[in-house]
């Protein structure tokens, strides 16, 4: 029985309690911004805003309106990127006028009775998304604004499955891991279609056989299958945070993660939902991330860039797009995804759309269907000439959940309300519903003259479609996304892998696809360079040409704050004069042998010494120099040799004889200490670094 249901529950945003004149006042002022760079009839989008405001004011939402526009707008203006639109929230007008979203819902054809529908009450839901690595920031200003105490994130918990909860079960009989692990592999695992203990014993026989086994096996199984199920631990929401009008341990019980310093409610979000709370979802994501930091990187060489007032007609763009040449494009960067851009070759942003719509089990079906009539190989077919308007976008291709709405109301007089009713008992193919549905539609379709026979026939068509369409508001707002990166390839291209790059930086395979990708569109890239690169991937000049320098973070095992602390002492006193002189700046104890290994076998330090192998078998002995002289700076003693000054490299700059030995002019101060660690000391009858052991 489930617990009863609260109104609910949100803080109060205006002082004098007039939210929904706060609202329009505001929605009013928003639009009449956004309305500068639009052309063409201005009423519709006025009309538009002033039917959506008196549904929000009727709904009694026009609090969460204010919420979410307060924080986004919080966000943008302390230079946090905000994505355009996420979900269905993307087809509202208001959320427009109030930069809640960045796309123009009547351009696209977005719907508002997607979003929020007056004839099905239900709570609005803005999911946004913000730059991953500052999304904490915009929580902790929520958090200030509303007080930490009424501010918390959700909890959710997870569930005993198969696999794990046949681990789990050996491990507390103290079964041998391997034969556990055995056991677990043989039971399928499918993430799309998860399968339960009992389905795997009745599909797999060889697991059904292991049962039986012995004694022991058939008690793990006895009791994984009383388990599965199961709570076995508890976790937050990835971006679920909920706000009240007081303090929530009024309202629900809280516990404390360790891992955070927010409060977290021990109701999960149905059960939160249930004592009246609204979630808000604070999403992070990357993509973001990289193309503020190629627009930040854009803007070290003086060239400014808006994305949200891109053109959406730039030719560069679509060529990229047309060739499949989308290795980091968001949403259009798999292989499958770059075969269908060169056979459908978009050529505007309504092409992305669908794109974004179309890849997906199901609906991929699709995709020959609409290249072919894109291209004029096959004639489009919109099913009645009243929905052509509505299906010339797609070739007659039905994709959008928002053009089965259309289809309902315009050939069976459906409202927009009732026709979202419609989507969703399609959806859930309830025959009983469907029955009364197709009725409906069937006597709104003669109304119209439509003959039974074909609107039956159209019924059962969208019915198909409807179990698999989109949500063009969603599609629309993360092809911008698309749209916006593509942009930034294609115009950009170096800081564009630049800012990549950077994201995925210890993402090794990810890195090698990058830099194959570079050199098929023929990008350079420059080697990492103890004297030139950063710890991360950055834009500099070779020649007369810009090129990516590989970040010294990236190669595999140096660690990113190792490699930084030796940017900044590079930074602090001018690049590496030799060898010696980077070992006595260095800070030996970010640098391990390890860490020198790779950074010799990646030819960082090839500007100071060409030998490779030579460095290779020196790097204990730069070490121990590195070490020394950190240990004479501590100390504050010069060296017997060379006054306290760091000593010169040899004239060729690096050791000049066969790998074994190290050739080197270096000095290290003579002192004796009471520690057992291993010493130093000079050897000049042989002129090379020699260990000698307490």
């Amino acid at each position: 029985m489930s617990p009863p249901k609260r109104k609910p529950i949100l803080p109060r945003f205006s002082a004098d309690g007039d939210e929904a004149g706060a609202l329009a006042n505001m929605a009013r002022e928003g639009l009449a911004r956004r309305l500068r760079s639009v052309s063409g009839d201005h009423q519709a989008y006025r009309d538009r805003l002033e039917f959506e405001l008196s549904v929000i004011t009727q709904m009694g939402f026009p609090g969460y309106f204010l919420i979410v526009a307060d924080f986004i707008q919080w966000a943008k203006a302390s230079g946090i990127p905000v994505g355009p639109g996420r979900g269905s929230g993307a087809g509202s007008v208001v959320a427009w006028a109030l930069t809640i979203t960045d796309l123009d819902p009547l351009r696209f054809g977005l719907l508002f009775e997607r979003f929020l529908n007056p004839e099905r009450v239900s709570m609005p839901d803005f999911d946004i998304d913000f730059c991953e690595t500052r999304r904490g920031e915009v929580i902790r200003y929520v958090q200030e604004k509303y007080g930490a105490d009424q501010v918390a994130q959700i909890i959710t918990f997870g569930k005993l499955k198969a696999r794990q909860v046949v681990k789990d079960v050996g491990r507390v009989l103290q079964m041998p891991y391997g034969q556990v692990d055995g056991i677990s592999k043989l039971i399928p695992n499918n993430p799309a279609n998860p399968v339960t203990l009992g389905q795997a014993l009745d599909q797999t026989p060889e697991l059904a056989a292991k049962r039986h086994e012995d004694e022991q096996t058939e008690r793990l199984f006895d009791i994984a299958l009383k388990l599965e199920g199961l709570y076995r631990h508890s976790s937050t929401h990835a971006a679920g945070v909920v706000i009240g009008d007081r303090p929530l341990d009024q309202l629900v019980p809280l516990y404390r993660d360790p891992r955070s310093d927010m409060a977290v409610t021990q109701f999960d979000m149905k059960y939160v939902e249930y004592a009246g709370l609204v979630k808000f979802d604070f999403l992070g994501l990357k993509t973001l991330s990289v193309l503020q930091r190629a627009v930040d990187l854009l803007a070290q060489r003086g060239v400014a860039v808006d994305l949200p007032g891109l053109p959406l007609d730039d030719p560069a763009t679509f060529q990229l797009l047309a060739r499949g040449e989308t290795v980091g494009v968001f949403q259009l960067e798999s292989e499958g995804m770059r075969r269908t851009l060169s056979l459908v070759k978009p050529d505007k942003f309504e092409d992305i759309i669908a794109l974004v719509a179309l890849y997906r089990p199901g609906p991929m079906d699709n995709i020959p269907t609409y290249a072919h009539r894109k291209h004029g190989r096959e004639a489009p077919d919109y099913l009645h000439p009243l929905l052509e308007p509505v299906l010339a976008e797609t070739y007659g291709v039905i994709i959008y959940q928002e053009q089965v709405m259309q289809i309902a109301q315009i050939l069976a007089g459906y409202s927009l309300g009732e026709a979202d009713l419609l989507r969703r008992a399609m959806g859930k193919k309830k025959k009983e519903e469907m029955d009364a549905q197709k009725s409906r539609f069937l006597e709104g379709a003669a109304r119209n003259g439509i003959p039974a026979e074909r609107a039956g026939y159209i019924f059962d068509l969208v019915e198909k479609f409807a179990g698999y369409g989109f949500n063009k508001s969603h599609a629309a707002a993360y092809a911008l996304v698309s749209y916006h990166t593509a942009w930034m390839k294609a115009n950009y291209p170096v800081e564009f892998y630049a800012a990549s790059m950077a994201f995925d930086i210890s993402q090794t395979d990810k890195l090698a696809v990058f830099v194959d990708d570079m050199k098929r569109l023929n990008v350079p890239m420059l080697p990492p360079d103890v004297n030139a690169s950063g710890a991360d991937f950055t834009v500099q000049q070779d020649g007369g040409a810009l090129a990516v320098r590989y970040a010294l973070g990236a190669l595999k095992g140096v660690g990113e704050k190792a490699m930084q602390a030796m940017v900044d002492a590079r930074t602090a006193g001018g690049p590496f004069r030799d060898l010696s002189d980077f070992a006595d700046r260095v800070d030996p104890k970010s640098l391990n042998r390890k860490q020198m290994e790779s950074l010799v076998l990646s030819g960082a330090f090839d500007s100071l010494c060409g030998n490779r192998a030579a460095l290779f078998e020196a790097i204990d002995k730069l070490l121990a120099y590195a070490n020394a002289a950190a240990e004479e700076r501590t100390s504050a003693q010069v060296s017997l040799f060379g006054g306290g000054a760091a000593p010169a490299c040899p004239s060729s700059r690096c050791p000049s004889t066969s790998p074994g030995r190290l050739v080197s002019r270096w000095s290290v101060s003579a002192r004796h200490s009471a520690s057992s660690s291993p010493r130093i000391r000079w050897m000049p009858s042989r002129m090379c670094w020699r260990r000698r052991m307490r």
